[in-house]
């Protein structure tokens, strides 16, 4: 693979933000309003300036369309009061909400919550207790993950259409690459699932960084992605579990929409049901009937490509084996499930080889190991059981033909290299500036160098992807 056309991109860019010793400004004109607020705060007046022909109130802008431009970095500033920033400074992993104000494009939004977030992955390095298993402490990095509650003390205010802002740090992935590419490519093979872009992220008159801005999972992600977007958001719950159809209060307390309305939890547990009565010989027409076979064999196409080994494929057994890191959307309208990709930043790192100790998964699609045993797998040896034993992924890998031209479709498509080289060069152009600036102003930002090598890293990684993809499949069928 040809890497010439990246590093000259690259080169010119870093060439001329260092030309310039003035601060790296923002990718449109916008007049900061930095506000102290308190729990007493009530209100801020705010100037809205005009960006690029716009003058909209961001309260009252319905489009996150423009927040999720791939053609902008867009800046954000939090404000918080010292004692509110020093309050959750002080055990980020309590995740505990803060009152503070929102500034972007000249707009300040004042009484928004903030809090720091994240899983065990997002605090590895960053607290002071170094036991990474269980996270506690007070900050010691630059950059966490933060989450910002627009809708904080009025349930029905949104900004640009959304109400949740996340703000994830990368720490774990040099490229700067993985959420927003890998969504990218669910994304463009029509698998429903939370747009990712870059951010410059300000706290309280402090540039923090280069942050991946990625789209909440809720009521308005469904709205946007489904003709009928009112139905249930489920997080983390399987609709077999153990054998069994999962248990009524699971799915309840997985609920992420419609949770205060007693909604029914119908859809999915009928679905659960029939597959377990159908059996191995019946259970594909069951899936025929409540799921977009393409959709889901799309999605599987893509997080096997890109060993997105965190993800629901992964079936962790501590105690009881379990996914990961997936939502299902019931549309009522058509009565079909749709399962949901997140939590990318661990996704590209096992392509070349399994160098995650915690992630790698042993089987290719369909595959079963051990028959159906836990086994220990990975540099940790981890245990893990085959996702083929579950009936739902065992029904979805009997569609072997279709996956193997969607899979074609990927290579051919929004897989090429000629097409995603051009979007991640684009993109590295994008945030060079904004990187080069956090490296100047933080020793535990990623150096250019070692982001820059991390790219090519990527790019080298999605080459061996290609030609591992290319060869006979083992799967079921072939």
């Amino acid at each position: 693979m040809n890497l010439g056309p990246l590093r000259t991109v690259l080169g010119a860019v870093l060439l001329a933000s260092c030309s310039s010793t003035a601060s790296i400004a923002p990718s449109t004109t916008t007049t900061v309003v930095s506000t102290h607020v308190t729990a007493e705060t009530t209100t801020t007046a705010a100037e809205t300036t005009t960006t690029a022909g716009r003058n909209l109130s961001a309260l009252t802008a319905d489009d996150s369309g423009y927040i999720f431009d791939q053609e902008r970095l867009h800046t954000f500033e939090l404000t918080l009061s010292d004692e509110a920033l020093a309050q959750i400074d002080r055990n980020p992993s309590a995740e505990e909400w803060v009152l503070g104000s929102l500034t972007f494009e000249g707009e300040t939004i004042d009484r928004v919550g903030i809090r720091y977030k994240g899983s065990i992955g997002a605090w590895v390095g960053c607290l002071s207790d170094p036991d990474w298993t269980d996270p506690s402490g007070h900050k010691v990095c630059t950059k966490l993950s933060m989450k910002v509650k627009v809708n904080w003390d009025d349930s029905n205010r949104e900004f640009h259409g959304l109400r949740r802002l996340q703000f994830h740090n990368m720490n774990l992935d040099p490229s700067q690459m993985h959420e927003r590419l890998g969504y990218w490519l669910f994304r463009e093979m029509g698998v429903p699932a939370p747009r990712s872009v870059h951010a410059r992220l300000i706290v309280n008159g402090t540039y923090m960084g280069v942050f991946a801005l990625t789209e909440q999972i809720d009521g308005r992600f469904t709205r946007h992605n489904f003709d009928d977007g009112t139905g249930n958001l489920y997080k983390e719950v399987w609709p077999l579990h153990a054998g069994y159809v999962t248990g009524d209060l699971y799915f309840v307390e997985a609920l992420k929409t419609n949770e205060d309305e007693n909604p029914s939890i119908e859809i999915i547990k009928n679905f659960g049901s029939e597959v377990k009565a159908a059996g191995p010989d019946g259970a594909a027409e069951v899936v025929d009937r409540w799921m977009d076979v393409d959709e889901v064999l799309a999605w599987a196409v893509v997080d096997r490509t890109i060993r997105n080994d965190d993800g629901p494929f992964h079936w962790y057994c501590f105690g009881e084996c379990r996914p990961h890191n997936y939502y299902w959307y019931e549309e009522p309208t058509a009565g079909t499930l749709h399962l949901i990709p997140w939590d990318l930043d661990n996704a590209f790192q096992n392509i070349v080889k399994d160098s995650n100790p915690v992630t790698p998964v042993a089987d290719a699609w369909g595959e079963i190991t051990r028959d159906c045993q836990r086994f220990g797998y990975g540099d940790w040896g981890l245990l893990q059981r085959s996702a083929a034993c579950d009936p739902v992924f065992a029904a979805w890998a009997t569609f072997d033909d279709d996956y193997g031209r969607l899979l074609d479709e990927f290579l051919d498509g929004p897989f090429a290299e000629e097409l995603v080289t051009a979007q991640v060069e684009a993109w590295v152009a994008q945030i060079a500036d904004a990187t080069t600036e956090a490296a100047d102003a933080h020793d535990d930002a990623v150096s250019v160098r070692k982001w820059t090598g991390a790219v090519d890293g990527l790019l080298a990684a999605l080459d061996h992807a290609r030609s591992v993809a290319r060869k006979p499949r083992d799967g079921p069928g072939a």
